[in-house]
């Protein structure tokens, strides 16, 4: 099976695009499968990688080329359909990591979005990022779009799938998961499967990302804050030990979600939480 290329050079220069060789690697072997096809199945050597370019242009390559491809760059695999009477509500976040907006599906998917927005670790992030193809035992072909692809700082990256914990019972999606777990054990990439979050975490992290653009760091305040908070104190007191709280809370709020300050985010936020400099 060859694949269909229609990516420009421009739009596919930022994801490294490899080509498609189908080559074997390191004793794995991508399969190229055509549509309904059957195949003999090998563990975790039928992996394939379907991804989208800045024009729309699709992509899809074996296993032992995705590298470099930078995925926390790519177009949403698939799109977002919202539709009557659905449960879930999508939207799109603006994240502080990238200075762009990235889609979530439920309120689960958005709140472990603010999460990873919020790691320091974390420089890129995409929702939908690819799809995963493989061939299963039975020499079916089944695919699975992850929920968000993170890269960190040093290169690592991360995959997660949201689901809730009693949304795990049919056999076909733990499957799925497990085999994307797989996946991402061949590269070298952490995979999550996560479920409900912690609330209290959680609410606190939704505060401070009502700071999180930068237009709330002014300069002046971050010099003194930062001073003050040297030896930690609660909050509100450090808050009035620099000027007026009003002025003051939401530039303190935005060093605290830049880690430049921190706290205690597993208990609720109050005028007397502890607040210090950041040990980094």
């Amino acid at each position: 099976m060859q694949a269909t290329l229609r990516c420009s050079v421009e739009s596919c220069a930022s994801l490294r695009c490899p080509g498609r060789l189908g080559r074997e690697t390191f004793g794995v072997t991508a399969l190229m499968v055509e549509p309904g096809e059957r195949v003999d199945p090998s563990p975790l050597t039928a992996f394939e990688f379907g991804y989208v370019c800045g024009d729309g242009g699709e992509q899809r390559v074996p296993l032992v080329e995705v590298g470099p491809v930078a995925f926390e760059a790519a177009v949403p695999a698939r799109r977002f359909r919202p539709r009557k009477g659905q449960r879930h509500l999508s939207g799109l976040w603006w994240s502080a990591t990238t200075g762009a907006h990235v889609g979530y599906e439920s309120w689960l998917e958005r709140d472990h979005l603010l999460a990873l927005d919020f790691d320091p670790r974390v420089v890129g992030i995409a929702s939908q990022p690819f799809w995963l193809h493989w061939v299963d035992a039975d020499g079916q072909r089944v695919s699975h779009v992850p929920d968000y692809f993170a890269r960190r700082g040093d290169g690592s990256a991360v995959v997660v799938d949201c689901r809730p914990v009693e949304r795990r019972k049919k056999p076909r999606d733990v499957a799925k998961f497990d085999a994307t777990a797989g996946a991402c054990r061949m590269l070298g990439w952490e995979y999550r499967l996560v479920g409900a979050v912690d609330p209290v975490e959680t609410a606190n992290l939704r505060w401070l990302a009502g700071y999180r653009h930068p237009r709330y760091r002014v300069l002046e305040t971050e010099v003194a804050l930062v001073a003050v908070f040297a030896t930690a104190m609660p909050l509100m007191d450090g808050a009035e030990l620099v000027g007026d709280p009003v002025a003051v809370l939401p530039v303190l709020f935005h060093l605290l979600w830049c880690h430049d300050l921190v706290a205690d985010l597993r208990v609720p936020l109050s005028d007397a939480t502890l607040v210090s400099g950041s040990a980094g």
